[in-house]
């Protein structure tokens, strides 16, 4: 796959962890522009001759989603007609997978049309974290490398010794399959929240399966969006119990009143990554960002050397939240759009 060289571009989305990665494998993000016509339009130019390279594109599809989603077709057209030998979208966060099914009649299943549109763009790769649904995956004819956030949690949890007399919560049964695997790493008990959903966005927690009673609750799920669930699901464990609770969440989407339910909650800290760039607005004392920048390098440099990805499943191999610094820490990019 090496015939023409790689290259790292970033779109507006998440500068910031563009830059990690980047210094992560120790390479420069190419330069590019994006503006925007008064009517909204965007223009985008690629500030470099990309002809036969392999491009790895990173954007997440976070708010605002659309505009996000629109730049990054256009960008991947733009590539293609510019004659790059393969385009791999880097994206952290997978925008509109939540609507992975019919749940209702009539409904759409837009990761499906996400997907579609992506393929149809002319992308050749996928690479993103912890998707809402893993059957995501078979919505696309082409490869995806789908990455866990749990081994960046593990390496955060042992440094700070959370993980003594600790309990791994699954929120719900559909996260079951996360909170197993961060439960098998640190060789805790597993319990399960069985909760109802009647509308989106609100939550009521009916039971708790397994035993909490004078342990630390460590909740772990993908995505941490109006955070009602999570401080619901904590008010639970305390009240069963528990000694302390904090929570780990791969996308801090962090809408409406999420960040002062976090504030005013039960909950000692939560964990979060940088897959979605949190401004300082959305950031409080009790919220922690950790990055994976290294993880995400790595698995770039492995998909693009042909390498097999599975050493980042490994608990002995994880990436710690930790930032990898290098000789070089500055990276120069044609910003114009931020």
């Amino acid at each position: 796959m090496s015939v023409g060289g790689l290259k790292l571009f970033a779109l507006s989305s998440n500068v910031p962890l563009s830059r990690k990665i980047a210094r992560q494998m120790g390479v420069e993000l190419q330069p590019r522009s994006v503006a925007r016509f008064s009517d909204g339009e965007i223009q985008i130019d690629i500030g470099a001759s990309i002809r036969g390279d392999d491009i790895f594109l990173i954007q997440s599809t976070s708010e605002p989603v659309n505009d996000n989603l629109m730049e990054l077709l256009i960008m991947v057209d733009a590539m293609r007609r510019a004659s790059a030998r393969s385009i791999n979208v880097v994206m952290p966060y997978y925008g509109y997978a939540r609507q992975d099914r019919k749940a209702n009649p009539r409904e759409p299943i837009t990761a499906k049309l996400v997907a579609n549109m992506l393929e149809s763009a002319g992308v050749n790769r996928v690479i993103t974290i912890d998707l809402h649904a893993a059957q995501i995956q078979g919505f696309f004819d082409i490869p995806v490398d789908h990455l866990r956030g749990v081994p960046v949690f593990t390496g955060y949890i042992l440094d700070n010794g959370y993980d003594d007399n600790a309990v791994i919560v699954s929120p719900d049964h559909g996260g079951v399959n996360r909170a197993r695997v961060l439960a098998e790493y640190l060789k805790a008990p597993l319990a399960i929240i069985d909760k109802r959903r009647p509308k989106p966005n609100v939550s009521e927690v009916m039971n708790i399966i397994g035993d909490v009673k004078g342990k630390r609750a460590i909740i772990v799920d993908d995505i941490i969006d109006t955070a009602g669930t999570l401080v619901h699901a904590a008010d639970a464990l305390l009240n069963a119990g528990a000694k302390s609770v904090i929570a780990c969440g791969t996308h801090a989407v962090l809408s409406g009143p999420a960040i002062e339910r976090i504030q005013k909650s039960g909950m000692e800290k939560v964990i979060v990554t940088d897959t979605i760039n949190v401004p300082k607005e959305k950031r409080c004392s009790k919220l922690e960002i950790v990055s994976v920048g290294p993880m995400m390098g790595e698995a770039i440099s492995r998909a693009y050397h042909g390498d097999s990805l599975s050493p980042l499943f490994e608990i002995k191999n994880r990436y710690l939240y930790r930032d990898v610094k290098r000789a070089s820490d500055v990276h120069k990019i044609n910003d114009s759009h931020n």
